[in-house]
């Protein structure tokens, strides 16, 4: 994104196992400052909305970013003192959106006398402080201490405050134009016409899905453990579901149409009396796009970006379903040759000629616009552009166990609730790029830049 702080990636900071202080703090320091940059795009009068019910108010993450590293890296894993007990529960942890229990919770904890932006300031000044030594200076690694096996307190920290940016982005989305700072070298690329769709063919084949600790600097305990599973042949869409496409399921009776709907669906969108996507505006007979920082004529060639829900909904209308977590796996880094890419492209680090993504735009770009990008079997924007929703549920791995530094991270959310999505949005930071990487929400969860493509052919994939 336009003036935002690069941050080095994973991979950069710790290759082979070496530990590198001055890059483990250098990339702490540009995080910080980009999450800082972020927080400035939002005017002082919204500083304590929350544009998002179910999600607490920005005074919140200003201050949750920092304690958390604080309270994972020097706390938990070093023992050392805390700064401020009241204010480390106040900012501990965030809501899991749609839930009942949560909403409640986040009513109450938003009714509490939040501190002063200068108050929230000194303290994270303090937690960054105390942080930054600790990269510096502390043992960060030691063999057989859950919390500092493979340094992954002190790497955790990096990737939590990386997906946290993206919650802001999509938070600020919803916040009116008025109450945003717009950068002056804001522009939304709006030109172009759809791609032409069309199905791709890929063959019978398997994939790895998970990888193995000691192959990543870092991962995720919902990304262990590596282990086979064969994917039958398949057809999926080149390109992801353009607004113009969208637009046909509307304008054909889509969400009067009960027959495409799950049940519970369904129920959704009566209840919410849905017409449209999130990202949508019909207003005086014409359609529009929120964007970050002004309503723009809905763009046909962007990717439409809707729920889970909405995705099956206009999958089932078109005679074709969403794909699972496997066959994106397929699609995404698999090989004629049967071997397996990094990322779509090729082993080749992620660059902005291949993907919109890395806070490289506000909004997305027409579909197909990064056809260096393209997998082996054609596929585009595998990676970018939009979270891609898969029909797999979010569980665990075989093998699977929680992670000691953050043991709540995944398993909260293994419920059946949950619905898997790969890939990455505009405001997918690139040290998440990575093909283990797993996000997931509720499938009628509104706010996530999140996509999706069809797919036709039996999902018959196997453990290998």
């Amino acid at each position: 994104m336009i003036g935002l702080p690069h941050v080095p990636s994973g991979r950069a900071v710790a290759e082979s196992r070496v530990l590198d202080r001055s890059g483990l703090a250098h990339r702490y320091r540009q995080s910080r400052a980009r999450s800082a940059a972020l927080f400035d795009l939002i005017d002082d009068e919204a500083y304590y909305a929350r544009p998002i019910a179910l999600r607490l108010p920005f005074v919140f993450y200003e201050g949750h970013l920092p304690f958390f590293s604080f309270s994972t890296l020097v706390r938990r894993a070093l023992g050392r003192p805390s700064i401020d007990q009241r204010m480390e529960a106040l900012f501990a942890r965030g809501i899991d959106p749609h839930e009942a229990q949560a909403s409640s919770a986040g009513a109450t904890r938003a009714a509490l006398s939040w501190p002063t932006r200068s108050e929230v300031g000194a303290l994270a000044a303090e937690a960054d402080r105390q942080v930054l030594d600790a990269l510096e200076n502390a043992e960060l690694e030691r063999p057989g201490d859950p919390l500092l096996q493979r340094a992954e307190s002190a790497l955790c920290i990096s990737e939590h405050e990386a997906m946290h940016q993206e919650t802001l982005l999509y938070m600020l989305h919803r916040l009116p134009p008025a109450m945003k700072r717009r950068p002056a070298a804001y522009l939304a690329k709006t030109e172009g016409a759809p791609p032409a769709q069309s199905f791709v063919d890929v063959p019978i084949g398997s994939v790895t899905l998970g990888v193995d600790p000691d192959r990543e600097t870092f991962t995720w305990d919902n990304e262990r453990l590596a282990h086979t599973v064969s994917v039958g042949a398949f057809h999926i869409e080149r390109h992801n579901v353009t607004n113009s496409q969208f637009m046909e399921f509307i304008e054909a009776g889509g969400y009067r149409d009960e027959r495409w709907w799950r049940a519970e669906d369904w129920r959704w969108v009566h209840s919410e009396k849905l017409t449209h996507p999130p990202f949508w505006i019909h207003e005086d007979g014409r359609w529009w796009w929120r964007g970050m920082f002004e309503i723009i004529a809905l763009p046909p060639a962007w990717p439409v970006y809707v729920t889970q829900a909405e995705a099956t909904a206009f999958a089932r209308w078109r005679g074709a379903r969403l794909p699972t977590e496997a066959e994106y796996h397929r699609a995404a880094c698999g090989d004629p040759n049967g071997r397996e890419r990094r990322h779509p492209w090729g082993d080749d680090g992620p660059e902005a000629h291949h993907g919109v993504f890395d806070f490289s735009s506000f909004d997305p770009e027409p579909a197909g616009s990064h056809p260096a990008g393209a997998s082996a079997w054609g596929v585009e924007d595998l990676v970018g552009n939009g979270w891609e929703w898969t029909s797999s549920v979010f569980a665990p791995f075989p093998g699977f166990e929680p992670l000691p530094c953050y043991p709540e991270y995944s398993a909260d959310f293994f419920d059946g609730e949950h619905f898997v999505m790969k890939g990455a949005s505009p405001a997918t930071a690139r040290e998440l790029l990575r093909p283990s990487f797993r996000n997931w929400f509720r499938a009628r969860y509104p706010y996530v830049y999140a996509t999706f493509r069809c797919v036709k052919g039996s999902p018959n994939e196997g453990r290998g």
